[in-house]
């Protein structure tokens, strides 16, 4: 099972990679949006440690 901090770590890692994309704003806005989904289920799955 993922864990919360590989999440992060797979979000911050498609962040980077938006910056790098500075001439392909579609691609940046899709990684964009897959990171953001990271970090949500980054949220979810420590909320559920909590439990």
């Amino acid at each position: 099972m993922i864990k919360a901090e590989e999440a992060i770590s797979n979000a911050a890692r498609l962040l980077e990679q938006a910056e790098l994309e500075l001439t392909n704003l579609p691609l940046m806005e899709r990684l964009d949006e897959l990171a953001t989904s990271w970090l949500g289920i980054a949220a979810m799955l420590t909320e559920r440690e909590r439990v």
